[in-house]
């Protein structure tokens, strides 16, 4: 059986770590980048450039070039609302579907025990603290986490912890399917989970 050479077996191993990249499409790309070396070099910078200028919100946890992204640092976002979300491409799925104006905090994930992935591991805390900072003056916080076992865990636990802070939580509507991802969803499906969200 014929076999690659090592350095482009190993990369189209490491092609194939990417999320819905599997074997045969790494391979695919890896031979074409071999054939295409001026797209190979263009990838490679991008991505060392990516990796070195793109940095989280210190308030948010947004990707940004800057200390603060350009959402938290607007002066016309409505800081009284915080919309949470898992990751970042729920937080542009929602901002490219909706004219909503608040402001956002990304969880870096949803509670899984079985990933073990707790509460302590994901960005709880600063949702707290920004829940609680009187220079925000919370009024609402939107849990927009995927309608899944885990996304409706994730939720539940937020709900419980942010309550009693006299904060009202809502959850957006189930316009969105039953284990389905914001990011792949249409934009009036989001924006229809926004416009009808209800209270936890």
């Amino acid at each position: 059986m014929l076999q690659y050479p090592r350095p482009l077996s190993d990369l189209i191993d490491t092609l194939s770590r990417i999320p819905t990249i599997g074997k045969k499409t790494a391979g695919r790309i890896a031979l074409h980048l071999l054939q295409d070396k001026e797209l190979a070099a263009d990838i490679s910078s991008a991505i060392t450039a990516a990796l070195n200028q793109i940095t989280e919100c210190s308030i948010c946890n947004n990707i940004s070039t800057e200390n603060v992204c350009e959402i938290c640092a607007s002066p016309r976002r409505d800081k009284s609302v915080i919309t949470v979300v898992s990751d970042v491409r729920d937080l542009i799925a929602l901002e490219n579907a909706t004219d909503y104006n608040g402001t956002y905090h990304i969880l870096g994930g949803l509670i899984s025990p079985l990933n073990n992935i707790t509460p302590e591991t994901l960005n709880v805390e600063k949702l707290l603290h920004r829940a609680q900072d009187p220079e925000e003056e919370v009024a609402e916080v939107i849990i927009a986490t995927n309608h899944s076992i885990e996304g409706d865990a994730t939720a539940l636990y937020l709900a419980n912890i942010l309550k009693p802070l006299n904060i009202k939580v809502s959850r957006i509507a189930l316009g969105l399917p039953v284990g389905g991802d914001l990011d792949y969803a249409d934009q009036i499906t989001i924006m229809r989970s926004i416009a009808g969200r209800t209270e936890l």
